[in-house]
């Protein structure tokens, strides 16, 4: 069985790591950069809490002692699912079975000057674009001498009340509290305001009434000012458009309001929904076709606990993985039973700042935040990190944080990163 993975992030990594030295199945793993990106902490990489590759990890190195797992770094151009064939910058590769996880990009909902000037944090690449356009920020604030002329520099509005927009709004709340006035002596961190602005009437609203409710007090506590039933209607580089008729002088958005499944060309229209999501069966079989699968974000999959598609998070993308992983293998064997899947919720969390959290655990009806929910963050998060020495690098990286209330990342590279949208 020649099985092809498109995206080496959290579904396709894990199916080919169920699938590792299976006899009778070879894999083929395809993606664009040829490492693993592990998406929940791109934020503390754009506010100079890690480096780049502290989370990141060679796809290749996770291998090593593979039998039947191979990798290409290729951009996907199509798929022709009459041929069998997976069209890439670098040939066609023929499948038995296809596994589509692309997972999902920025969704700017149409909006093509906001897409234009407001910064996403989708990859490790726009993370350091984004830490780079922070830093480029407050250079030039120094050299502008009038307050008004410098507010600009010192307003930063985050849009999407979701986890990342919450965990990036609290990371730069405590760089302007802890890091930034000994860095910048000269201006007057007082006046910097971060903004963060969400479309419905809560801040975490996947969460339960607590975790909502604690997210929004723990951010204003650091400073954040939280707008909610507000939606940013456009941004030139320069002024920020709400909703309410309010106009914010600022040179940054960081842009957290929303995802589209990446589809490849080559999927019928027709099997496109909401979200820009590939219509799966229970087993994770794109609907109407005979060997292709779809998995994480960019599949939509009803069931009766989840009768308008599953949660877009790590822990579903993982579990598919392995129920199609165990489905393959029973396909392999002649078997023709195949498992349904179901996502059980384990439970969500977020992380604000120091010492502030909030988790959810909806099996046990339970919920908790503050210190204890921050360490139950922290804890996870670097158990789910690939390799020994990434999460040697992240705990040190932590710790000197928290003894130290600094980052030490705050490097600008000129030449290396492109800092403005155009």
């Amino acid at each position: 069985m020649n099985i092809i993975i498109i995206g080496g992030g959290f579904a396709g990594l894990q199916l080919a790591h169920s699938l590792n030295n299976k006899k009778g199945i070879d894999v083929l793993l395809i993606d664009r950069n040829n490492y693993h990106q592990f998406q929940p902490l791109f934020y503390q990489v754009a506010t100079a809490g890690l480096d780049a590759s502290n989370i990141s990890f060679p796809l290749r190195k996770v291998f090593h002692n593979s039998k039947n797992i191979r990798f290409r770094m290729a951009m996907v151009k199509s798929i022709d699912t009459s041929q069998h064939n997976v069209l890439t910058d670098i040939g066609a590769f023929f499948y038995d079975r296809l596994v589509i996880a692309t997972g999902a990009d920025t969704n700017f909902f149409g909006n093509t000057v906001l897409q234009q000037h407001a910064f996403p944090m989708k990859s490790t690449t726009e993370a350091l674009q984004l830490r780079h356009k922070l830093i480029e920020n407050f250079e030039e604030a120094l050299q502008i001498k009038e307050l008004d002329a410098r507010q600009p520099y010192m307003n930063i509005v985050v849009v999407g009340g979701g986890p990342t927009g919450v965990e990036v709004s609290g990371a730069l709340a405590e760089m302007s509290n802890n890091v930034l006035p000994k860095d910048y002596p000269e201006l007057d961190f007082s006046t910097m305001h971060i903004y963060l602005v969400e479309g419905s009437g809560k801040t975490l609203a996947a969460m339960s009434e607590k975790s909502s409710a604690e997210s929004s007090k723990y951010l204003r506590q650091l400073g954040v000012t939280v707008l909610t039933n507000t939606v940013v209607k456009n941004f030139d580089g320069n002024l920020v458009t709400l909703s309410n008729g309010e106009l914010i002088n600022s040179k940054i958005v960081i842009w957290a309001a929303g995802i589209k499944g990446n589809v490849p060309e080559g999927i019928d229209a027709s099997l496109i929904a909401r979200g820009n999501r590939i219509m799966v069966n229970r087993i994770n079989k794109v609907q109407n076709t005979a060997d292709v699968y779809a998995l994480g974000d960019i599949a939509y999959m009803e069931t009766p606990l989840y009768p308008h598609g599953h949660p877009q998070v790590a822990n579903v993308a993982i579990n598919q993985a392995k129920v199609l992983a165990a489905n393959f293998i029973q396909q392999q064997k002649g078997n023709a039973v195949e498992k349904e899947f179901e996502y059980a919720d384990k439970g969500s969390m977020a992380t604000v700042g120091r010492h502030l959290a909030v988790v959810d655990i909806p099996s046990l009806k339970l919920h908790f935040g503050g210190f204890l929910a921050w360490l139950v963050w922290m804890f996870l998060h670097l158990m789910l990190i690939l390799g020994v020495k990434n999460r040697l690098q992240i705990f040190i990286n932590w710790m000197y944080k928290y003894f130290t209330y600094d980052q030490s990342l705050r490097l600008l590279f000129k030449n290396s990163y492109r800092v403005t949208k155009d």
